[in-house]
């Protein structure tokens, strides 16, 4: 029922001017967001990185309303891939097609999403995009696709394991050797198209998984950079330990060098748990969000965690 109902929140205007409003809420944001400016994102990673750990930057903001905004999201998204590089970090960049356009019609996302990943080319940085909502799949596959017979092959994807389709889309992703950022699904979706239970979701992220690593193998796969702007084929995004003791059990089994994958975190969640994966031997890699348009992304963290309300609510009395 809370999960159901900080989704519908998140995309609640009015809910967003309330809680943004409040100084505490920005206060709680802080855990799960390194700062309202890429100066502030930078120095996480660099904190990051001093821990063996790489990261993927992402400036929060989605649903743009203008191509004027869009157009702004996209500046901020270069300034993320020159910050990249003039700093030295070990990081790639994330975006969502929403933040650039998607749902203004027309070309402007697109060409927006070539003119990124041409500048970021030039760079030689990795963009991942990020998957929204289910009525989003069908075209960000296909503009992903688009790109890739434009020659723009410095770009992945994010899917999610809670939708039935995903892994007949993953399989037909891997005949492009699509870089995939695996995670169970932050939206509230209906059953005709996501399941329901828990376990099936769990159940599903442990099959694409295994699909992923097996491709992974292959000679062609994609596999990590040193500079850390590229990731390897599977990056197994998840908190889930028992998700992580499959892929670590999976791997062994099958002869899977560690060095063929990643595990990714959200920025503020189980650093001791990114900690024992590194020294493990395992590549890490943070999700680090930053910028004043938090509210969404807040709103999902709690969505995941709903335990987090109650500190809001004690707050909210005092």
């Amino acid at each position: 029922m809370f999960r159901s109902l900080f989704i519908l929140l998140s995309k609640a205007s009015w809910a967003q001017k309330l809680i943004m409003s409040l100084g505490f809420a920005r206060f709680m944001a802080t855990r799960f967001v390194a700062g309202d400016y890429i100066d502030d994102a930078v120095e996480a990673i660099k904190s990051l990185n001093a821990r063996g750990i790489l990261a993927t930057l992402d400036h929060l903001g989605e649903n743009t309303t203008n191509a004027g905004e869009a157009e702004n999201s996209a500046k901020a998204i270069k300034g993320m891939l020159d910050a990249i590089v003039n700093s030295g970090i070990k990081s790639n960049v994330s975006i969502k097609l929403s933040q650039i356009g998607y749902n203004l019609g027309g070309d402007i996302c697109i060409n927006i999403l070539r003119d990124i990943l041409t500048y970021a080319k030039k760079n030689n940085i990795f963009i991942r995009i990020d998957m929204e909502d289910s009525s989003t799949v069908d075209n960000t596959l296909a503009y992903y696709t688009t790109m890739r017979k434009e020659g723009l092959d410095n770009v992945g994807l994010v899917m999610q394991s809670y939708l039935y389709r995903s892994e007949k889309d993953i399989r037909k992703l891997m005949d492009l050797y699509t870089p995939i950022r695996l995670c169970k699904g932050a939206y509230k979706e209906p059953a005709s198209v996501a399941f329901p239970s828990k376990a099936d979701v769990d159940k599903n992220y442990d099959l694409i998984a295994s699909i992923l690593l097996d491709t992974s193998l292959d000679e062609t796969a994609p596999k990590q950079s040193e500079n850390g702007y590229f990731p390897p084929l599977p990056a197994l995004a998840t908190h889930d330990e028992k998700r992580i003791d499959f892929v670590k059990q999976y791997s062994a089994k099958k002869h899977i060098p560690s060095s063929n994958f990643e595990f990714q975190m959200l920025y503020g969640i189980r650093r001791d748990l990114q900690e024992t994966l590194v020294k493990e031997g395992f590549g890490v890699r943070i999700y680090v969000p930053f910028g004043t348009q938090w509210y969404p992304y807040f709103m999902r963290r709690l969505a995941e965690r709903p335990a987090n309300l109650w500190f809001m609510l004690s707050n909210l009395l005092r």
